[in-house]
C-alpha cells in the first residue's frame, strides 16, 4: 500500500467517523449543511448514507490496519473501500446533479470520494489479478 493511498484512505474514513459525530450531535453550523437541511426527507437522504460511509471507514482502516501486519488480505479489502468510496461520492453528486443543486461546500468533497480512488483502482486491480489463484481472489499463494 502506497503512502498517498494509505493517507487519502485514512483522512477519508477519520474524515467520515468525525462528520457523522458532528452531525449527531448537532455541531455544524446550519450555513454548512446542505440545502433545504430541515425537509424531512433530504434529512432522511442524509442519514441514508450512514451505513454506507461507516461500512466504507471500517473496511479502510481494517485494510491499514492488515497492511502494517503484513497480512496479504488487505488489497482485497481495500478494493472494497475504494469502490464504495466511489460509490458513495457517485450517489450524491447523481442526488445533487438531478435536483439542479450545485452548491461547491457539498460538490467539492463528494468529487474528491468519486476520484480519488481511480488514481489506484487500477493498479491494485492489476496487482489482485496477478495474486489469483486456485479459483479464489482471496488466495495469496
Amino acid at each position: 500500500m502506497s503512502r498517498p493511498l494509505k493517507s487519502l484512505m485514512l483522512g477519508t474514513d477519520i474524515g467520515f467517523i468525525i462528520y457523522w459525530l458532528l452531525s449527531f450531535l448537532s455541531l455544524i453550523p446550519k450555513e454548512y449543511l446542505y440545502q433545504d437541511y430541515d425537509n424531512e426527507l433530504l434529512v432522511a437522504w442524509n442519514l441514508s448514507f450512514v451505513p454506507l460511509d461507516i461500512l466504507i471507514s471500517w473496511t479502510g482502516i481494517w485494510s491499514v490496519y492488515l497492511y502494517r501486519n503484513g497480512n496479504p488480505k488487505w488489497r482485497p479489502v481495500c478494493l472494497i473501500s475504494l469502490v464504495l468510496t466511489f460509490c458513495s461520492g457517485l450517489q450524491a453528486i447523481a442526488f445533487w446533479s438531478i435536483r439542479l443543486d450545485v452548491d461547491l461546500l457539498w460538490w467539492l468533497p463528494n468529487l474528491f470520494l468519486m476520484i480519488y480512488p481511480l488514481f489506484f483502482l487500477p493498479r491494485l486491480l492489476r496487482n489482485q489479478g496477478s495474486a489469483m489463484g486456485k479459483g479464489s481472489v482471496w488466495y495469496e499463494g
